[in-house]
């Protein structure tokens, strides 16, 4: 008992964890949001890929000594023009623009990482550095992430609309193009201010999974837009704590915690395959004990 009481303690004495703390929750907050209308949208792979895409400008910003966040956001945007560019001509399909775009970019960045002179922040780029987030960094988390969630909050009825049935939203007047822009700028930021947390490689897992989560929770939007980061923040405490036990990456420790709660739910939750499984084999028991009394009976009526 004093060793967990510790462990839930000792941690947050120190400012990097603190930090570590508070670029967590951001990202938890702001991931778990987008996650939402991404699962509903089923834009998963345009989180994968824009996620994927951004590793040229990170390594660039590291080049050049600028922070992480500018070279991100520039190579995100060109990531997000490109695709929004190539579905626009409709000579290639949508899955197939995302790949090329995705690949090529991130082909490029790791092309970067192997002439750039110092490999140290390798690991970093990709996986994360967490517990050695700056104080500048955790400003530009907590304000880019702010702008992100105030400006997809003001616009989630018109969001939502597009994500359910995009040909009422045309009938009303919204112009699906700028949700699908506005929503597209939005998962662009939302990567850059995931990826100072857990990496590159492994943002998408805060993009994906606490909504595909609460969607397995809830059939409403509404409650997913709580629950989702609610879901995104415990995992990130949960990570980061275990990750200090046990001196392991922080973000892949909360990749892990994060697919290990989707499992939970997806094995034990309202709609899990194994509740489905017992339903349907109680069912089966009860139509066939329903069967075996009507076949009593009717042996059980005398015949004249």
């Amino acid at each position: 008992m004093n060793d967990l009481l510790s462990l839930l303690v000792e941690p947050w004495q120190y400012a990097f964890m603190q930090r570590a703390l508070i670029v967590g929750m951001v990202t938890a907050l702001v991931c778990g949001v987008i996650s939402c209308w991404l699962v509903l949208i089923g834009w998963s792979l345009m989180g994968d890929a824009i996620s994927h895409a951004v590793l040229p400008g990170v390594v660039l910003a590291y080049i050049w000594g600028v922070p992480f966040a500018v070279g991100a956001l520039l190579f995100a945007a060109i990531a997000v023009t490109l695709i929004g560019g190539m579905r626009g001509q409709r000579l290639v399909k949508e899955d197939a623009a995302i790949g090329i775009v995705f690949t090529t970019l991130f082909a490029f960045g790791t092309v970067l990482i192997s002439i750039t002179p110092s490999q140290t922040d390798l690991n970093h780029i990709l996986f994360g550095n967490l517990l050695g987030i700056t104080k500048t960094d955790m400003w530009q988390v907590i304000v880019l992430g702010a702008i992100t969630v105030v400006v997809v909050l003001l616009k989630r009825r018109d969001l939502t609309l597009f994500a359910f049935d995009p040909t009422h939203a045309r009938s009303l007047g919204l112009s699906t193009r700028v949700l699908s822009s506005l929503l597209l700028g939005a998962l662009a930021v939302t990567v850059v201010v995931s990826f100072q947390a857990v990496g590159v490689i492994l943002a998408v897992s805060m993009l994906i999974v606490p909504g595909a989560t609460a969607r397995l929770l809830t059939s409403s939007i509404w409650r997913m837009l709580w629950l989702a980061p609610l879901i995104a923040a415990v995992c990130v405490l949960v990570g980061i704590l275990l990750s200090y036990a046990f001196d392991t990456s922080s973000g892949g420790m909360i990749g892990v915690v994060l697919g290990v709660a989707f499992g939970i739910v997806y094995l034990f939750g309202p709609s899990s395959a194994l509740l489905t499984m017992l339903r349907r084999h109680r069912s089966g028991e009860e139509a066939e004990a329903a069967l075996r009394e009507e076949n009593e009976e009717v042996e059980l009526t005398p015949t004249r």
